[in-house]
């Protein structure tokens, strides 16, 4: 019996809206996306206008994931103790209290930091790195981290999966190179968007890019 293409359509749409419904209601079986990040910079007030001058505001040209989130255009460089600069480092806004460079493992070796691998925002005693722009220089005693492995979830997310602010679990990722991330932090907020954040040397060692879906180990 021949099948038409109209049929065809509505038994894939029947059998992803099963695979979908299969998701909510497993919880810990559901997927997360991948957000693969790459390095960047978080300004404060002062060190915006130190590099850019004075009264200067970031100019944003990309919402991120997470809500109140974007890319700016502005890029600026970054130099270690092996005054091997990585240029062209993407600004985040909005700006905040401290400023941070977040890098990762293979940007160390190239600048000759030490970086400590933290959860963002908590730069204390971290690395010491030097931020090059168009109008001045900062230099950063404390600031440059390697972000943790970390997934956002809002708290009706945080439900589904059984978890809480500050949990850490185990995610399996089944890309070209099978392989499992252990002590991934979760972070609940309400202003979050489920997914799990990673640094440019982990997606390629996995063989994955933004979007993938990873799952929690039970």
């Amino acid at each position: 019996m021949d099948i038409s293409k109209e049929q065809i359509a509505a038994l894939v749409k029947r059998a992803l809206l099963e695979i979908n419904n299969d998701c909510k209601t497993e919880g810990k079986e559901a997927g997360i996306p991948i957000g693969v990040s790459n390095r960047h910079i978080h300004l404060s007030k002062n060190d915006l206008e130190t590099l850019f001058g004075a009264g200067y505001e970031l100019t944003p040209i990309k919402e991120l994931s997470q809500p109140g989130q974007y890319a700016c255009k502005e890029q600026l460089t970054i130099v270690g103790p092996s005054m091997r600069p990585i240029e062209n480092v993407r600004v985040l806004g909005p700006v905040r209290k401290a400023s941070q460079v977040e890098i990762s493992m293979t940007d160390s070796y190239v600048l000759k930091v030490k970086p400590p691998v933290r959860e963002s925002g908590n730069i204390k005693d971290s690395a010491p790195i030097r931020i090059v722009g168009p109008k001045g220089v900062v230099e950063l005693n404390e600031g440059c981290i390697i972000a943790n492995r970390h997934i956002h979830m809002s708290p009706d997310e945080a439900k589904v999966f059984g978890l809480n602010d500050g949990d850490y679990v185990d995610i399996d990722v089944n890309g070209k190179r099978k392989t499992r991330w252990f002590d991934v932090q979760v972070r609940v907020h309400k202003d979050f968007r489920l997914e799990m954040h990673v640094d440019t040397d982990d997606a390629n060692s996995a063989g994955i890019g933004n979007g993938f879906i990873v799952t929690i180990v039970k």
